[in-house]
């Protein structure tokens, strides 16, 4: 199985978890970075992606990864933003062909939950396997890579 971990990460907690999995499955990380990085001013990036968001504006990405269409399964990083997936992860999918890929999605959040990210992944994958999501509260503490690995041989990804 050739699995990518495409993750998109403001504060640094999924990029955590997307290298824990990475450590977990062997498979290979790519970090979904828009164009134009968001400011490292908190307040002014919450301002700007809940604009974003609302508008359902999709950032242009710094880069693609190579050769997507090798891949058969793709875990999906993203922390919540506003209920939904950061806007760069919501333009990855929008240029993305997914049809025939199993998709499983890792969010970080701080006390949102999933949110409507699963339900919004489905409406931009509608070709594309969607296997149970994680839901991962910040960076997932001491027990985040037990939970990941129990998660990974839920999916199917992992023996």
């Amino acid at each position: 199985m050739n699995t990518l971990i495409a993750y998109f990460s403001y504060t640094g907690h999924t990029k955590g978890i997307a290298q824990q999995l990475q450590g977990l499955t062997g498979g290979t990380l790519f970090e979904i970075k828009p164009a134009a990085p968001y400011s490292e001013d908190y307040d002014t990036t919450e301002r700007q992606g809940r604009k974003e968001t609302r508008d359902g504006y999709r950032p242009p990405l710094a880069e693609m990864p190579a050769n997507l269409a090798s891949y058969d399964t793709v875990l999906l990083g993203t922390p919540n933003w506003f209920n939904t997936v950061a806007p760069p992860v919501a333009s990855f999918l929008a240029d993305s062909d997914m049809s025939g890929k199993r998709i499983a999605l890792f969010c970080t959040n701080g006390g949102g939950g999933l949110g409507h990210t699963v339900a919004d992944i489905q409406a931009a994958c509608k070709d594309a396997e969607i296997l149970d999501s994680i839901n991962i509260y910040e960076d997932g503490g001491s027990k985040a890579k037990g939970q990941l690995a129990n998660w990974l041989k839920k999916i199917g990804v992992t023996q």
